[in-house]
């Protein structure tokens, strides 16, 4: 018997005290635990009668909030035929100022040809995503042209523009990663960035000083835990050209600023892709800036190509990732081949007439100068650069509804003289800012200067019928 108690009063004595002292408030917790859960009051049970009166007295919540009637979206005009430079709406043309055609190529011979041949052959849909039955031989030629085009190693392709800057960035971005984002990205980029969970420190628009100031933090920051430190990816996100304002980036003190804090640069070049450069290969041939340099490139072919869908560009290592971790790429179904081939003559197209950015070039100064000259003593003023081909006129205004009306006038007044122009429209409540009202203007390569001058005229007149009231 001595054999057995004594090692277990051994065990007992050599066991610290503050061990007991712990299991004892482990218990005292359960137990009370326990008789709380018994104590707790019981749903009183309703009678037949009380369940039928509070049925008769709920009002359910309406699924979506009324909408005005005076809402554009209940009162749309229909456009027959193409998007070009003239389109028709009940049987009347309007010169086209609303929408990206910027080189002219929706509705080109040529390119229209192409998707013919290609739907004879192809049909009208790859049905599946490209990782398993749905990539076609015109895919990898067009990623092979892409990635020359600009100059890089490789170019992944997406059906979707939209969807191409959404998953590129989360696809590289990771939560305890930093990006740095410009507070005028697109709504594209700000739900890529709410996709990647990452720590995002938004600088003002523009503003490198500003943006300096978020990097020398967070350089200060590295400086006392340079553990996590180690551990801790940097991105910057910007637009080569803002859709959003029409304004172009300052790539060259981006990419010093790149350098010196080792932060890794996305340029979303949806907007500037086909526009900017002398051969239209973005804000780095504008720049003169070595596109390998940039560690990614991201565009949409829903703009100056007029086709559909986007594409990545880069270093293998970088854009072969996103055929495993693009989520627009994994789980899409492909890019028709038809609007592949085209996209690729597209491209043919800009390469064989340079002329076409010059045409454009030419037109988006007339129309800013013009803009600027048309709305000046007003409370109208035109935002924008010079080498964009998107300008947004806006009103001054401290009163929102104000500053819709006006511009809604001079839309509706634009349009009863023949010209086709549209409000800038966002989703109310998603944007990650306060969007101030406006009307975005688009120019293209097969304006003349005489329909610049007259869109001109027209405008003015109708600011000063406004400005009148």
């Amino acid at each position: 018997m001595d054999s057995v108690v004594i090692p277990i009063y051994t065990t007992i004595v050599s066991v610290p005290y503050y061990h007991y002292v712990l299991e004892g408030l482990l218990v005292l917790v359960v137990v009370f635990l326990w008789n709380r859960r018994n104590r707790r009051p019981r749903r009183p049970q309703l009678t037949e009668e009380e369940k039928e009166e509070l049925i008769r007295k709920w009002q359910p919540e309406p699924l979506v909030p009324d909408t005005p009637q005076d809402h554009p979206a209940l009162n749309p005009k229909y456009v027959d035929g193409k998007m070009g430079k003239y389109v028709s709406i009940e049987g009347k043309d309007y010169l086209n100022l609303a929408t990206s055609n910027f080189l002219g190529l929706v509705g080109d011979e040529r390119i229209e040809e192409v998707a013919k041949k290609t739907i004879y052959k192809y049909g009208v849909g790859s049905c599946g995503p490209r990782g398993f039955y749905g990539t076609v031989d015109v895919h990898l030629d067009l990623e092979k042209q892409l990635a020359e085009f600009m100059g890089c190693e490789e170019a992944v392709l997406y059906s979707y523009g939209f969807a191409t800057i959404a998953s590129a960035i989360p696809a590289y971005a990771k939560r305890g990663d930093i990006i740095y984002a410009d507070k005028g990205v697109n709504f594209a980029i700000q739900k890529g960035l709410q996709a990647s969970r990452s720590q995002i420190e938004w600088f003002e628009h523009n503003d490198m000083e500003d943006f300096e100031r978020l990097l020398k933090i967070q350089a200060e920051k590295d400086l006392k835990n340079p553990k996590k430190a180690k551990v801790t990816r940097r991105f910057m996100v910007v637009e080569g050209l803002y859709l959003n304002s029409g304004d172009l980036c300052p790539l060259p003190t981006l990419m010093e600023l790149k350098w010196k804090y080792k932060v890794r640069i996305f340029i979303d070049e949806s907007l500037s892709f086909g526009v900017v450069g002398s051969r239209g290969r973005g804000v780095t041939e504008h720049f003169g800036v070595d596109v390998t340099d940039v560690d990614m490139i991201m565009a949409s072919l829903e703009n100056a190509v007029a086709s559909t869908g986007g594409f990545c560009c880069g270093r293998s290592y970088v854009v072969s990732h996103q055929r495993l971790s693009g989520l627009g790429y994994c789980f899409s179904a492909s890019l028709p081949p038809l609007l592949t081939t085209a996209a690729s003559e597209a491209l043919r197209i800009m390469d064989e007439e340079p002329e076409r950015f010059d045409h454009l070039r030419s037109n988006g100064r007339r129309m800013l100068e013009g803009l600027r000259s048309a709305i000046a003593d007003t409370l109208f003023y035109v935002q924008g650069d010079a080498l964009s081909p998107v300008f947004h006129i806006k009103y001054r205004s401290d009163d929102v509804e104000e500053a819709e009306k006006k511009l809604d006038a001079l839309v509706d007044n634009a349009f009863e003289k023949g010209l086709a122009l549209t409000r800038a429209r966002y989703l109310v409540g998603e944007e990650a800012f306060p969007i101030v009202p406006s009307i975005r203007l688009t120019v293209n390569s097969q304006l003349t200067s005489e329909e610049v001058d007259k869109s001109l005229k027209t405008i003015a007149e109708v600011v000063r019928s406004l400005t009148k009231n």
